[in-house]
């Protein structure tokens, strides 16, 4: 720890531009009216030659029912959702033209929230986190440079709400099908002495889920203590959740779809069972009621804005996070050498494979420092700074119960330590070359060493034994980006940016490899150009884009030595795309709009590999990646009352990169239906999803298997994760 505290003080990292306005009351009173804090140094503007989209408070407040931050994002361009539980709530991910959360860099005021081992944000581990955003903006492609895990596809930027300068408060309900429900209250002291502000927010919502036992259980707070003061501004921030989901990563086959699609494998609890002829047949004879994650992650932040005078700002941010957590499964017929141990004697009999339970945990500490300068005159704004962060975490696994050795005294069966450290440093600037084109460059140096010591949880057969790791890899990455923004008029713009994105593998990429071919880093070039019109009436954008890869880490359908799915690096594959957005306000309570994407996402020279039998494939489509990603809402606004329809359509999707027909998840058609009324401080709110009961699979996983000894012999299996037919889910917030 003392070579992390060394590194943080030495480091100067991501800016927060949160500001402050002198507002002179009748009784000469000076105050602060603070305004929401926005984290520029990871926000495109309006001049940056970077695609985005944003939410704005507004719009989050009123689609905001309990549902997971993945979930408020599905309208936007290129975005598809998908929600184990089939609900929204719980294990929720999202996909932006194609690429996977892993891939998605994600940050709270600056700070990163992807786990810095699998690169994923496990967004129930801070369960109702939208209920305290003020506003969120989802770049497309590289982004701009920012604190965490690279952006290879996506970056998503997200704000605290700013404090209240009045004391207020905030009641909220919702309660709708699948005994889904939510409890909010959250509360503002508004300025204190001038100077102060203290606020709170404590948040409970469950639900039972559409899949079978698909529960969530899921607590949350947050607290917000700001001092304020002429050009210095500094807040303390906690917020965190415990969360209790009962697991739903297994998916249902193509014949549970037609019979019981809402059927959850998981928990199952295998046995003898008498038949009705009276013979005895092995079967499932009940499920496990605490088959589990369970996980308690705790959040800090205090931010420093310092602002020198109207051209210089210094801003920093020093961050922990802590997490603690297991799940715990129910786990049939098992043998105990598959989790190193030797055969157990009871009494005259040796067992050596039963029905046990699991328990896999970790803990984890994640501390850093962002902090940048900002220099802003009228032709140019300069942003420097970068980050520092340390994450130290523990994996650990024990085997708590065998069915037939009750005397069995728990036991851990492996046990391994990562070590992650994380520099960063980046200069951008904005120059206004004329009055009408600017110029943005960026350059980001970055610099990772990970660590990874100790036995897995997989056994490794070619040993006898449990895997072993012993990892320990440096990455030093030099990312530029350059990018020029045209405007002739006021009406319309053009703009253009090539820009360089590199990414380190994941722990899953180390762990679940064949002994000694381990992964290298990715690289990626994202050229970016697009037109811009706005007028009164019309907002429209057309972006054309080009993602060429090198080296992308994809899955391959081979199996490793511990015999899990195995990720390689491709040479060559690309994403190139139109996306197409257009907003037409035709009168002042009638809003329309419409968004489409429209792409190509190849593999070059795809080889597969099954049964170790490999296969050339040749130009193959990437998994999971649409060609077509469109969607379209209607809104209607009057006297206190709004009205919105929208629909997302989503073309077929393969579930593996060898472009197989019965490997596929069809295309959907959803569409929901959002209509609150609004009287005075209260506001009523219901959301009817899936209206039109599509009964569609936002997500799922496959693989083949040979019979023979070509590829005419190749058989599949498959599972899919399906969503909620029509539900209803209503609100009721008060305000004060």
């Amino acid at each position: 720890m003392k070579r992390f505290f060394v590194l943080s003080a030495a480091a100067i990292a991501v800016c927060h531009n949160a500001s402050a306005e002198e507002v002179t009351l009748s009784d000469s009173l000076t105050i602060h009216t603070i305004e929401q804090v926005n984290i520029v140094t990871s926000r495109a503007t309006e001049k940056s030659p970077i695609p985005h989209t944003e939410l704005s408070y507004e719009q989050i407040e009123s689609c905001n029912f309990g549902e997971d931050i993945p979930s408020l994002l599905s309208s936007m361009p290129s975005v598809v959702c998908s929600s184990e539980s089939g609900i929204g709530i719980g294990s929720t991910s999202f996909r932006v033209r194609g690429t996977d959360p892993t891939r998605i860099n994600v940050t709270l005021n600056g700070v990163p929230m992807n786990d810095a081992e699998t690169h994923s944000v496990y967004w129930y581990d801070t369960p109702d986190l939208i209920s305290s955003v003020g506003s969120v903006q989802l770049q497309r492609g590289v982004g701009l440079s920012t604190a965490g895990t690279g952006a290879f596809g996506a970056s998503l930027a997200m704000n605290t709400l700013a404090p209240q300068v009045n004391f207020s408060g905030r009641a909220s309900l919702s309660y709708g099908s699948f005994n889904t429900q939510k409890q909010e209250v959250a509360i503002s002291s508004g300025l204190l002495g001038g100077h102060w502000t203290i606020d709170g927010r404590l948040s409970h919502l469950s639900s039972d889920g559409y899949v079978d036992r698909a529960k969530s259980n899921l607590h949350s707070y947050l607290f917000q203590a700001g001092y304020y003061k002429g050009g210095t501004t500094l807040k303390l921030l906690s917020f965190g959740g415990v969360a209790k989901v009962y697991l739903t990563y297994t998916g249902v086959t193509a014949e549970q779809l037609e019979s019981d699609r809402r059927y959850n494998p998981e928990g199952e609890i295998w046995g003898y069972r008498p038949t009705a002829s009276g013979e005895m047949e092995y079967a499932v004879v009940g499920y496990f009621d605490d088959h589990t994650d369970n996980y308690t992650q705790i959040n800090n932040q205090l931010i420093l804005n310092h602002r020198f005078s109207d051209s210089w700002q210094l801003n920093a941010t020093a961050h922990y996070t802590y997490g603690n957590g297991y799940y715990l499964n129910y786990k049939n017929d098992q043998k105990l050498s598959k989790y190193g141990f030797a055969p157990i004697a009871v009494g005259s009999n040796t067992v050596e494979r039963t029905n046990l339970l699991r328990r896999k945990s970790m803990t984890n500490h994640f501390g850093g420092l962002v902090a940048a300068a900002r220099y802003n005159s009228r032709a140019l704004q300069l942003d420097f700074g970068g980050s520092v962060s340390l994450y130290d975490g523990v994996h650990f696994g024990t085997i708590s119960a065998l069915e037939l050795a009750p005397d069995f005294a728990e036991a851990e069966y492996y046990r391994n330590a990562t070590t992650k450290y994380d520099c960063s440093l980046f200069a951008r600037a904005d120059l206004s070359i004329t009055e009408r084109l600017n110029l943005y460059a960026d350059l980001q140096f970055r610099h990772i060493t990970h660590t990874i010591a100790g036995v897995n949880d997989n056994y490794d057969p070619t040993i006898s034994a449990m895997q072993r790791l012993d990892i320990d890899r440096n990455y030093n990455f030099l990312n530029p980006k350059l990018g020029l923004y045209y405007t002739p008029n006021d009406h319309h713009a053009l703009y253009i940016s090539a820009a360089v994105g590199q990414k380190e593998p994941t722990r899953n990429n180390f762990t679940d490899i064949r002994e000694g071919e381990y992964p290298t880093a990715e690289q990626m070039l994202d050229l970016e150009g697009g037109y811009t019109l706005k007028s009164k009436v019309v907002t429209a954008n057309i972006n054309l884009y080009y993602m060429l890869y090198r080296n992308q880490l994809v899955q391959t359908g081979e199996l490793s030595d511990t015999g899990e799915l195995l990720s390689r690096n491709i040479p060559k594959s690309y994403r190139r795309g139109v996306e197409l957005m257009v907003d037409v306000r035709a009168t002042k309570w009638l809003t329309l709009g419409a968004n489409a994407t429209l792409s190509q996402n190849h593999i070059l020279d795809y080889v597969d590999n099954i049964d170790g039998t490999a296969f050339e494939r040749g130009r193959t489509t990437i998994a999971y990646s649409p060609a077509i990603i469109a969607g379209a809402y209607i809104e209607a606004a009057t006297h206190g009352f709004v009205a919105r329809l929208s629909t997302r359509y989503v073309s077929k999707q393969y579930l593996t990169n060898g472009q197989y027909e019965d490997l596929t998840l069809p295309r959907y058609t959803v569409s929901d239906l959002n209509l609150a009324y609004t009287l005075g401080k209260v506001r009523f709110g219901v959301k009817i999803g899936n209206l039109f009961n599509a009964h569609y699979c936002a997500s799922g996983y496959g693989g083949s298997w040979l019979e023979g000894p070509t590829l005419a012999d190749r058989k599949s299996w498959a599972y899919y994760f399906p969503q909620a037919t029509t539900s209803v889910l209503a609100n009721i917030t008060v305000k004060w």
